[in-house]
């Protein structure tokens, strides 16, 4: 019994190794297929659940079902008007047919090297059969120009056909040279152009010459302006100052007929008036012109004389 036991053990264990070894479970981001000696057996598995298959004869390949990344290499490119850019691109693709994808690619490796040698090509071709305008442009737009003097430095040279034209043709012809291969590009964008370094220093400088020219004017036009608002401030200070002056004269003149009138009439009212007014405009006289340092010689004729004669 206990022999019997061991058998019936033995045999279980062994069954359970065939099921397991017969059944494979495929989730929702991947798709097989089944292979025996290499050879693909049957039809693609794209569907999620549980499959099965022949235990140790049948091996299964799986498959990414999502978007991939295709990530190009940094290349150095001359433009149809020859000017040497680098260029950096990206793409996203997908295996739509996995088992022509394992008959010619066998695994994603391999479709990462093949895109690299039909992506990076067809970039050659379109960039060497564009210029440089065309490459970096999509449209054709009118500048924003915020000063006037910028409309004769900011003119754009039309396009004829443009960036986006130029992805979409690499993308049109990379999809025609992988159609036999299981797998198609999604989506292709150029991630980053720019200069080789000899050619992006003649751009900086020319650029830096340019701004250059572009403050020159500045400065020359605020110095214009500034010797503008100088010479109005100097012609509104000087009409300003003449009209003051000739108010402030005015002023005078009519202070001074005033005052002369109520001397006038102060003067002719009786003869101690005239004598206090004489009095008066003899010491305001000696009083502006003589001061403690003052020697004066004195004619017995005189005014002052008289008025200091009385005192003694």
């Amino acid at each position: 019994m206990k022999k019997l036991y061991i058998v019936y053990i033995v045999i279980g264990v062994i069954l359970l190794i065939l099921a397991n070894s017969s059944i494979y479970i495929l989730d929702e981001t991947k798709q097989a297929i089944v292979t025996q000696f290499g050879k693909p057996v049957g039809k693609p598995r794209t569907s999620p659940g549980m499959n099965f298959k022949v235990p140790f004869l049948h091996k299964v390949q799986f498959f990414d079902k999502r978007y991939l990344e295709w990530d190009g290499d940094k290349n150095q490119v001359p433009t149809k008007d020859k000017k040497f850019i680098f260029v950096d691109t990206y793409a996203r693709w997908e295996i739509t047919d996995p088992l022509q994808f394992f008959i010619r690619l066998r695994d994603e490796r391999s479709a990462q090297s093949r895109l690299d040698d039909i992506l990076d090509g067809e970039t050659r071709n379109a960039i060497a059969s564009n210029e440089l305008l065309d490459i970096v442009r999509s449209t054709n737009r009118d500048p924003e120009v915020t000063e006037d003097f910028m409309e004769e430095i900011e003119i754009l040279e039309n396009i004829s056909v443009g960036r986006e034209k130029i992805e979409e043709i690499i993308l049109k012809k990379a999809n025609e040279r992988t159609a036999d291969l299981g797998v198609r590009v999604l989506d292709f964008r150029f991630k980053r152009m720019n200069y080789v370094d000899e050619v992006r220093d003649r751009v900086h400088d020319r650029m830096i010459s340019e701004r250059n020219r572009i403050a020159d004017q500045f400065r020359s036009e605020g110095q214009g302006e500034a010797r503008k608002i100088q010479g109005d401030k100097e012609r509104d200070l000087a009409k300003i100052q003449s009209e003051a002056f000739r108010e402030a004269e005015e002023i005078k003149g009519r202070a001074d007929a005033e005052a002369a009138a109520i001397y006038a009439s102060a003067y002719n009212k009786n003869r101690q008036a005239v004598d206090l007014y004489k009095f008066i405009r003899t010491m305001e006289s000696f009083e502006k012109s003589l001061d403690e340092n003052t020697s004066i010689i004195l004619s017995t004729e005189s005014e002052f004389f008289r008025y200091l004669n009385k005192l003694n």
